[in-house]
């Protein structure tokens, strides 16, 4: 029996039905099945449970479909730039499940392999995982976590054929390989249909067995979410403050190092990069190997996919899934993580995902990388914009991990934290003083000034 169908309203056709679950490939608006969510828009279903890893913007990508209240739960990692996704939430008017994004991907490969549940460190003391099941493995306290099955899997591809075999183009594989396995019927659209055969079987990412339904998309906008671009006239504006602590933060690499850098400060680092150290970056949607950069304009990733960006990817580069992203974070192989905070403790615990009632982010990768690298830095503002200190004894807002920050740097010092909790004073910024840095911090500290 065939499996090509006409177009992404056959395709769907008898599948759907109010209420029911469904998953979609994509990271941000980057490769997303952009024809297989209008035509879902323009079935009318309603009551949907939509399962991905965020659910795209106001007016593109599943964002839609909460613009016309088609849905009623979202099982997500990151809301992202969707300012009515967040609005329902905080109204109260849309159930969200957010799941770190590591366990995300890891639930859905599950799901899709057979795999009841699965033991992981990651969330573990946290908001997100109150009274689930925990564990002890040599020594240290694992949170047992269900497989996500979806009755319907929706999923874009570069390249497919009539099999159902799929070739995914770079960073556009990222969720797709394990929602298209997840699903009772998977639906894939692609940018190139073509006879059986014709592809590699080398290259294939993802087998046709566990695709259904095919389609050539009709069309592809290939939005871009968010961009910054280092030469546009909002980026030569230089914030002294950032770039110091960006600097700084630079410092903590090594030659030779895996790092992952969060969103915002963090990103600066790799503008400063040490000349002639070998450091690789790893980013979570599916990117090992690019930096130092080679030029000045920023890499953008929704950029490459759309083909209206290049870049000469050093040797040792590679594209891979976001669950063997996470493998490579989880499982301990990246060497330190540079991460934005909100608050952190003297114990080196950190919040930085949400602002209850006020802002709800998402935890994103953050509780995957906290919880598996093998340094975690944190770069803030010493203290909020109220003046009051974001350095505590104890968090005031949702944790991300417990105990995980080994160096705290912000726009007046730097702190180590000891093991077992207690902080240091090594570096003064500016004309900071040790009394401005104890007035200004909400946790005692030891002073040892660093020459």
């Amino acid at each position: 029996m065939s499996k090509v169908y006409s177009d992404a309203k056959a395709a769907l056709a008898g599948l759907l039905h109010d209420n029911m679950t469904i998953a979609a490939g994509g990271f941000g608006l980057c490769g997303i099945p952009e024809n297989l969510i209008a035509a879902l828009h323009d079935s009318g279903v309603k009551g949907l449970t939509i399962v991905g890893n965020n659910a795209g913007v106001d007016d593109f990508g599943m964002g839609v479909l909460l613009t016309t209240r088609q849905v009623k739960k979202v099982m997500a990692s990151y809301v992202g730039e969707n300012k009515e996704f967040e609005r329902q939430v905080l109204a109260g008017e849309l159930d969200l499940e957010l799941i770190p994004q590591g366990t995300l991907a890891e639930r859905l490969r599950a799901g899709g392999a057979g795999i009841p549940g699965f033991y992981t460190r990651t969330g573990f003391g946290t908001k997100l995982t109150e009274g689930k099941e925990t564990k002890v493995f040599d020594g240290k306290e694992y949170v047992l976590e269900p497989g996500i099955h979806a009755e319907v899997s929706m999923v874009k591809a570069w390249k497919g054929d009539k099999s159902g075999n799929l070739i995914f183009r770079k960073t556009s594989r990222n969720f797709n390989p394990m929602i298209a396995s997840c699903g009772k019927v998977c639906v894939a659209e692609v940018e190139h249909l073509v006879e059986a055969g014709e592809l590699d079987p080398d290259q294939i990412h993802t087998p046709g067995i566990f695709v259904d339904r095919i389609i050539q998309g009709a069309k592809y906008e290939k939005r871009i979410e968010f961009r910054t671009v280092q030469g546009s006239t909002a980026a030569k504006k230089e914030n002294p403050i950032r770039e110091l602590m960006a600097k700084r933060a630079a410092q903590e690499l090594r030659d030779g190092y895996y790092v992952n850098l969060g969103i915002g400060i963090p990103t600066l680092v790799a503008n400063y990069i040490p000349e002639g150290m070998s450091v690789t970056l790893q980013s979570e949607n599916g990117l090992l190997g690019i930096g130092p950069f080679p030029t000045e304009d920023e890499v953008d990733a929704d950029l490459i996919n759309a083909g209206k960006q290049t870049i000469t990817t050093r040797p040792g580069s590679a594209f891979f899934s976001s669950a063997d992203s996470f493998t490579m974070i989880r499982g301990g192989h990246i060497d330190l993580a540079i991460l934005g905070a909100f608050e952190v403790t003297d114990k080196g615990d950190i919040a930085n995902w949400m602002v209850p009632g006020k802002m709800v982010k998402g935890p994103g990768g953050a509780m995957d990388l906290v919880a598996g690298v093998k340094r975690v830095v944190a770069v803030m503002e010493h203290c909020a914009r109220d003046g009051s200190p974001k350095i505590l004894k104890e968090c005031t807002l949702p944790i991300t991990g417990l105990g995980v920050v080994s160096l705290i740097i912000t726009d007046l010092c730097v702190f180590e934290v000891k093991d077992g909790g207690g902080l240091v004073l090594t570096e003064l910024h500016g004309d900071a003083t040790v009394d401005d840095i104890r007035a200004k911090t909400g946790a005692p500290f030891e002073v040892a000034l660093k020459s």
